[in-house]
């Protein structure tokens, strides 16, 4: 049921001005006094509009930026606390009927291998994610009329129904082609998590070059009209993002600050996540240099990022390397997936993966065990938590929770306890020691004596009796 007709959203207004946001990047020049002034309003986890984040953007001295960074870290640590959620993406489909200029699964590329996973592939991906230990999931899809709103709901509930040991996925979140109203309806009653709809650039011009009119995603309007309709249609978790590289990064990132305002204005809240790839080589794709962003523009755009949206996660992906993951899980990054592997059928093959299966190289080939293990060692907690979704702290419960900070109160606790599920059933030795002393200095520095108590409890209960599947 992809809405051939693209109808929009009764009222909308595209609310993304390339004037205006040129014009900020063009006359916005640096000035410390605001940028401090700016950073000081984000400590208060205000949200930023899109001048003060244009200003934060104009940084150029290296003592200001890092002043940036180092606001970000603290940010960071006063919301999310030091864990780091983990998740592992999981591609459905690669058949495709747009023409992305930067995609290797655009449709005319003949020499991507095309596959849609059937029921017995996928129960064989989830068996091998969850022998991984993996709990949380982003299912990925091709924009192709066979991905309607009901393959996509049956495959959330498929997935949702393989159980292997002790092994289960908890949340799915989905990134797929925009629905109508309806659609979105029908994927919400299968239980998804987030909805996430990347822009890919909101720059009108750069867009259309890049999605050619006589295809699906060729409306610019519709796409950015997508989480609108998601929310209308009962989904109030949603997430947005930009292909960095596609256009001056600045421009992207006062962008998602739009977005951010757009959906907060409208519904109560802003987005869930912002993910903010950066374009990697693929199979069959000729990249232009022009926009590509350098590793210090990439790790200044996300510390601005995280200012500009105190209450948001943050998801970096694999397209990065283990080294860059490393610096920009300081200041910004709240998710990561690992154990990563973007061909369809990847997570049962043995070897090197084909680059004609996948839609573009990975950076961090290393496995969750080893993910998991150096997290630890580098002071973050790693989280495999369902609990806001599933206790229903979606939407506006959620701001409730997270822009006041309290967030982290239900954050470490469950962090705590989803970790030790991880190492009793999955971790190898080294990683389990490393796991439990960080258990012990988490939950040691709890301030309430009554949490501790309880959360000692589960922990107990989770090592020595074997129960599973214990949240607050």
């Amino acid at each position: 049921m992809i809405d051939s007709k693209q109808k929009l959203t009764d009222g909308f207004k595209d609310f993304i001005d390339d004037a205006l946001l040129e014009n900020l990047i063009a006359t916005t020049t640096e000035d410390v006094v605001a940028i401090r002034e700016v950073i000081a309003k984000s400590m208060e986890l205000k949200p930023l509009t899109i001048e003060e984040t244009a200003t934060l953007c104009a940084a150029q001295s290296p003592v200001i930026i890092e002043e940036i960074f180092a606001a970000a870290r603290e940010l960071k640590k006063k919301v999310y606390g030091n864990r780091i959620v983990i998740f592992a993406p999981l591609y459905i489909g690669n058949h495709c009927i747009n023409e992305c200029k930067y995609c290797a699964f655009r449709k005319s590329l003949r020499t991507t291998v095309r596959k849609t996973l059937n029921e017995s592939e996928l129960k064989l991906q989830i068996e091998a994610l969850e022998d991984a230990g993996h709990k949380r999931l982003i299912m990925v899809y091709g924009e192709h009329p066979d991905y309607t709103p009901e393959f996509i709901a049956k495959t959330v509930r498929d997935a949702y129904s393989v159980k292997k040991g002790n092994g289960e996925i908890r949340r799915v979140n989905i990134n797929a082609a925009p629905l109508n109203e309806e659609g979105f309806k029908i994927v919400k009653e299968a239980g998804i998590g987030t909805y996430q709809i990347f822009q890919e650039t909101y720059h009108h011009k750069t867009y259309r070059e890049m999605h050619p009119a006589n295809t699906h995603k060729g409306n610019y309007e519709y796409r950015l009209d997508g989480l609108t309709r998601a929310y209308e249609g009962g989904c109030d978790d949603v997430g947005i993002g930009a292909l960095f590289g596609l256009y001056d990064w600045r421009f992207e990132v006062l962008g998602l600050i739009s977005h951010s305002w757009h959906l907060l204005n409208r519904f109560g809240c802003g987005p869930h996540t912002i993910s903010f790839p950066r374009i990697r080589p693929a199979h069959g794709v000729t990249l232009n240099e022009k926009y590509l962003v350098s590793d210090a523009d990439f790790k200044k755009l996300v510390a601005i990022l995280r200012l500009a949206v105190p209450y948001t996660g943050m998801i970096l992906t694999a397209r990065e390397s283990a080294e860059m993951r490393g610096e920009v899980m300081q200041f910004g990054v709240s998710q990561i997936d690992a154990g990563t592997k973007i061909e369809l059928g990847g997570y049962t093959k043995d070897g090197e993966q084909e680059l004609n299966k996948e839609q573009f190289q990975i950076g961090d080939v290393r496995s969750m065990d080893e993910i998991v293990k150096n997290l630890l060692q580098n002071d973050f907690i790693p989280s495999f938590c369902t609990s806001c979704y599933r206790q229903g702290r979606t939407g506006e419960q959620f701001m409730e929770f997270a822009v006041p900070g309290f967030i982290e109160n239900f954050c470490t606790p469950n962090a705590a306890l989803t970790l030790a599920e991880y190492l009793e059933d999955y971790a190898s030795d080294d990683t389990k020691i490393e796991g439990w002393k960080m258990i012990e200095k988490e939950v040691a520095g709890l301030d309430s004596e009554k949490t501790k108590e309880l959360i000692q409890k589960r922990l107990i209960e989770i090592k020595e009796q074997g129960t599973r599947d214990i949240y607050l």
